[in-house]
């Protein structure tokens, strides 16, 4: 659905005669366009005049943007548009629906980068009203990344979730806050006197500026209570108390001074974020509202425009607060008519946000339902994924669960959120108000209606996928299949993709490719383009499984080229395109490669990763770090990957659990690695096969046999080139332990002869440590593989000194840590503070487990 632009939200409040100058905060406005600065926060509690200060200083300027906020822009991609219109001068196009956030932003950075010689400041008002952890995000992004042609000016009532100290601490930020603002008593009379028409006496002045405590909104409303008032000194003696008692009793007085019309118009249009004739028109069910809004313009009774044509306002927020407040206590009753007319007006708009939400409002939820099944296609294909979720969670579940294409909204919802048993209840429901049908004639007649059935299977698929049952997934999968018509490529596109996942998860790597690949011109067919997108991480990750590394990173660029054609902002895919290179340079040795593509990877993955995939960055990384022997990281990564796992549509491959272990036996530490293999699934199959490939190092580890189960596994990867490499691999690792010596060389030149390509599987050997390299020695010193990997360095990225290399040769024998003091002349603590930077540079957690990490390395 695309984002309807308002333009005005895009204009600063009109200026206004008479207004008491302030020119030496807008001297310190002026800063924001000092090389180097970034932002100007001007904070303060509402009717402080931040708006007005900020307009008066952008109405001196050249190239200011301005966008007034309102709740509906936390709603990331409503944001984004909003934001792209407001820019000054911007020559890129704004981000399509499917492009990540920070990828869009990048490329509004360097368009301002550059062109040198222009400066251009954002003005972004009301702030506050922001509560969206990504529209926060992606507003921090920029501000870390702003070139000095463009600078950002924030007017809130509460500070953003910013890094407000680095950048004071950095003089890159400016602030104006309450204690700025405040009116002193000169400036309160010329308010009170010049601007609101006042004769009050210095004696007045001045005690209303204490009882106010030079608060603008205060002294307005109390200037607009003294209007008519013959005894002013009493009425200011009376102004007392906190500021809700002031707010509550100048607005009575404000609302009982007005017309009885007036004061009528003033109440029902409370329900409105925003005024214009015939919105008001609609709501009062009178005539003549543009009329009423330029009268209460002119005589300032707390509206503010939105344009210069004055043709949409806005009521101060803090008046709205109070008229709202009144609206409730005196006229409940009319709530719901009101929100109708107003939801009946913007569905004529074609606003369907806005049309929605004053139909919750109005409590009338079959009528918000029937909107949110109309938006829904819509709103899915631009990817505005938290407005379905927000709309889905506004409904009572009575209203969702008789509406079969809701039900299936939940589910996904529910599937994102990794709540499995919740997404089986709602698939259940949909089936079930698919059953009981629609006597009432209420649900919207609309294609997602009409696949319903077929779509409740591509969903069980997933359910079935996630929970790892591969039978089921195909079972559902293929009823989907028959369900679907020939035009309806959607059903059949995601119906194909869970048959080839199915497949996958049962290791027929060679089935999985080639119906994937029917899948994906189905997803073609129906627009789905960003699912398109995402399939080139699927199939990367199927070419590895099929030990064709080459072919994974050939379908990795090419997405990649795709996806970056033209200059055009990069799709959410690249984030984890980046990530499946950086594996496959990890695995070639390549960590420097491999940091650089993850490097480009955090940057776009912020807002733009598959959920499924959010968790792959942190294992990516993991594995680089063990490679460098940072075990210490590696585990705090891997515990973050936990966090972000969530179990959706891809076959849990490689458990976290299991990764967890092998870097636990990187570091000898056999203990917690053993612990973790107590229990685990003696099943032989694909999805457990990263499991018992673990298990079976453990064993080696251990000098247990572990030949039975290699054979077990080997016999179940005829079809997996990746893992019978891996396999045999490990197999000749265990006869060498074994001291098998002859049998484990022909093993080992065996497994290099028959994968297609050994080449590209460095750290496969190297992760095995002194032993591996031993062997490989013997075995085939002359292949390019091997001469590469007897090259490829041992030294630690940070050595031992020679005093911890002397701890270390007394560590590899019987003495107790108080005997190895003595032999050293130091005290325990210096021992274990030597020992201490040993272990984290061999990256071991004990005394064992350093000195087998010591002996691979060559130093002992």
């Amino acid at each position: 659905m695309p984002t309807t632009v308002l333009a005005t939200k895009l204009f600063p409040p009109a200026r206004r005669s008479g207004l008491v100058a302030r020119p030496w905060l807008v001297e310190r406005l002026d800063s924001t366009l000092e090389p180097g600065h970034r932002l100007a926060l001007v904070s303060a509690p509402a009717g402080f005049g931040k708006t007005t200060l900020v307009a008066e200083w952008a109405a001196g300027h050249e190239r200011v943007g301005w966008l007034s906020l309102d709740d509906g822009d936390n709603e990331l991609p409503r944001f984004l548009a909003h934001l792209w219109a407001a820019l000054p001068g911007i020559q890129v196009a704004p981000p399509a629906a499917d492009v990540p956030t920070t990828a869009a932003l990048t490329a509004l950075v360097n368009d301002y980068a550059s062109r040198p010689d222009t400066q251009s400041v954002l003005v972004l008002d009301d702030y506050h009203v922001i509560e969206a952890l990504d529209v926060h995000e992606a507003v921090a992004f920029l501000l870390d990344h702003l070139p000095d042609q463009l600078h950002l000016v924030v007017a809130t009532r509460a500070d953003p979730p910013f890094p407000l100290a680095r950048l004071r601490g950095r003089g890159q930020l400016t602030e104006i806050r309450v204690d700025d603002l405040r009116f002193a008593a000169a400036e309160a009379g010329a308010f009170l006197n010049d601007v609101m028409g006042l004769q009050l006496a210095a004696d007045d002045v001045l005690a209303l500026e204490g009882r106010t405590e030079g608060w603008v909104a205060g002294l307005q409303l109390a200037a607009l209570s003294l209007r008519g008032v013959s005894e002013v000194a009493g009425f200011i003696d009376a102004f007392t108390g906190s500021h809700r008692f002031v707010i509550d009793y100048l607005a009575d007085e404000v609302l009982a001074r007005q017309p009885a019309p007036v004061r009528d118009f003033l109440l029902r249009t409370a329900v409105l974020d925003r005024l214009t004739g015939s919105l008001c028109d609609a709501v009062t069910g009178q005539r003549g509202s543009d009329r009423v809004l330029d009268e209460l313009d002119r005589g300032n009774v707390f509206l503010v425009a939105l344009d210069a044509g004055r043709t949409w306002y806005r009521y101060h927020h803090l008046f709205h607060d109070v008229l709202r407040a009144r609206l409730l206590a005196e006229r409940p009753e009319e709530l719901p008519r009101l929100h109708r007319a107003a939801s009946e007006w913007y569905v004529e708009q074609q606003m369907a946000p806005d049309a929605v939400r004053h139909a919750l409002a109005a409590g009338d939820h079959e009528r918000a339902a029937f909107l949110i099944e109309e938006a829904l296609p819509e709103a899915r294909r631009a990817r505005q994924d938290s407005l379905l979720l927000s709309w889905i969670r506004s409904l009572p579940e009575s209203v969702v669960r008789r509406r079969p294409v809701l039900c299936i909204t939940a589910a996904w919802a529910s599937m994102m959120a990794g709540e499995l048993d919740r997404m089986a209840r709602w698939l259940d429901d949909a089936e079930a108000a698919l059953a009981a049908g629609d006597p009432a004639g209420t649900w919207a007649d609309t294609e997602d209606l009409r696949t319903a059935p077929a779509l409740i299977l591509v969903y069980r698929a997933a359910l079935a996928q996630a929970r790892g049952d591969v039978a089921a997934t195909v079972l559902c999968a293929e009823r989907a299949l028959e369900l679907a018509g020939p035009d309806d490529h959607f059903v059949l596109g995601a119906a194909g993709g869970f048959v080839a996942l199915a497949a996958w998860a049962a290791g027929d790597v060679e089935q999985a490719l080639t119906t994937f690949a029917t899948a994906v011109r189905s997803l073609q067919a129906s627009g789905s383009l960003t699912d398109v997108q995402d399939s080139a991480v699927v199939i990367g990750d199927l070419w590895m499984a099929a030990g064709r590394p080459s072919r994974a990173r050939q379908t990795f660029e090419q997405a990649l080229a795709a996806a970056t054609r033209d200059g055009e902002p990069y799709p959410r895919v690249t984030a984890d395109l980046h990530v499946g290179l950086a594996e496959l340079d990890r695995e070639l040795d390549d960590l420097a490669g491999a940091e650089a593509h993850l490097e480009t990877s955090r940057t776009l993955a912020e807002h733009g990763s598959i959920t499924e995939n959010r968790h792959r960055w942190s294992v990516a990384m993991a594995q680089v770090q063990v490679a460098r022997g940072d075990v210490a990281a590696a585990l705090r990564l891997l515990d973050d990957a936990e966090g972000l796992y969530r179990r959706g549509t891809y076959p849990e491959i490689r458990p976290i659990a299991a990764m967890r272990a092998r870097v636990h036996l990187a570091a000898g530490d056999l203990v917690a690695a053993g612990a973790w293999a107590t229990g685990i699934s003696d099943t032989v199959s694909y999805l457990h096969e990263y499991e018992q490939l673990t298990l079976a190092r453990l064993l080696i580890h251990r000098g247990d046999d572990v030949l039975g189960l290699l054979d077990r596994l080997r016999g179940d990867a005829s079809r997996r080139a990746g893992s019978l490499l891996e396999i045999d691999v490990l197999r000749a690792l265990a006869l060498h332990v074994r001291g098998e010596r002859s049998d484990a060389l022909a093993a080992l030149r065996q497994a290099l002869a028959a994968a297609p390509e050994p080449e590209r599987y460095v750290r496969l050997f190297l992760d095995e440590g002194a032993p591996m390299r031993a062997l490989l020695q013997d075995a085939a010193p002359d292949e390019p593989l091997v001469r590469r990997l007897l090259k490829a360095p041992t030294a630690l990225p940070d050595p031992l000194t020679e005093r911890e290399l002397d701890v270390l040769r007394l560590l590899d024998t019987e003495l107790t840590g108080p005997e190895i003091a003595r032999r050293l002349y130091v005290s325990l603590n210096t021992l274990r503070t030597h020992t201490k930077r040993i272990f984290t540079k061999l990256g071991a957690t004990n005394r064992s487990g350093a000195v087998r990490r010591a002996r691979e390395r060559g130093l002992l």
